[in-house]
C-alpha cells in the first residue's frame, strides 16, 4: 500500500471513530425517539466503516489479533445498527448481541500491545461493562441502551477507548507524507 493511501486510511477511520463517537453520544442524550435512531444510524454506520478499514490496516501490519478485534467489533456494530429502527424496546435483542461483540472486541485489541496503556485499560473496563450489560440483558432484564447508570456510563469510556486509537492513527497519519495522490508501484 501507496504511503499516501496508508495516510487516507489512518484519515477516514478516524473520522469513522469520531463521527461514532459524537453521534453515538447525541444519540444516547437526545429526547426524540426518532432523532435517536437517526443519530445512531450514523452513528453504526460510521463505526463499521472505521472498523472495517482498521480490519484491513492490522492485516496488511500482521497484527492479525487486533484485526480480528475490529473485525468483531465492526459486526457487532452492524448487528446494533440492524436493530435501530425497532426502536428502543424493540432493539434489545440485537442490541444484547451487539454489545456482547464489542465486549468481545474490545478485550482482543487491548491485549497487545499496540495502543498506549491508558486506551488499554479503558477498553478492558468498557469490555466488562458491556458484558455485564449483554448478560443482563440476556438474562431478562429490560435494560435499555440509555438506561443509567449501565450501560449510560459506559459509553463515556467506550469513547475514551476511540479516542485512543484515534490518536494513534492521526499520529501515524503526521508521520506519513500526504503525497499526490499517485500509487508508488
Amino acid at each position: 500500500m501507496a504511503r499516501s493511501d496508508q495516510r487516507s486510511l489512518n484519515i477516514v477511520a478516524a473520522l469513522g471513530l469520531a463521527v461514532g463517537a459524537v453521534f453515538g453520544l447525541a444519540g444516547t442524550l437526545i429526547e426524540s425517539a426518532l432523532l435517536r435512531q437517526l443519530f445512531w444510524t450514523i452513528d453504526g454506520v460510521g463505526l463499521v466503516i472505521a472498523a472495517s478499514l482498521l480490519t484491513v490496516r492490522h492485516l496488511r501490519q500482521n497484527d492479525d489479533l487486533i484485526a480480528g478485534g475490529f473485525l468483531v467489533f465492526g459486526v457487532g456494530q452492524g448487528v446494533i445498527v440492524s436493530g435501530n429502527a425497532a426502536g428502543l424496546e424493540g432493539s434489545l435483542p440485537s442490541y444484547a448481541g451487539g454489545v456482547a461483540l464489542w465486549s468481545a472486541a474490545l478485550l482482543i485489541t487491548s491485549i497487545p500491545r499496540r495502543f498506549p496503556m491508558w486506551t488499554r485499560i479503558a477498553g478492558v473496563l468498557a469490555a466488562v461493562l458491556f458484558a455485564t450489560v449483554a448478560a443482563r440483558i440476556v438474562l431478562g432484564e429490560q435494560l435499555l441502551p440509555i438506561s443509567k447508570p449501565l450501560p449510560f456510563f459506559a459509553y463515556p469510556i467506550l469513547i475514551v477507548t476511540f479516542a485512543g486509537w484515534i490518536s494513534v492513527l492521526l499520529k501515524e497519519a503526521d508521520d506519513l507524507p500526504a503525497g499526490d495522490g499517485s500509487r508508488a508501484g
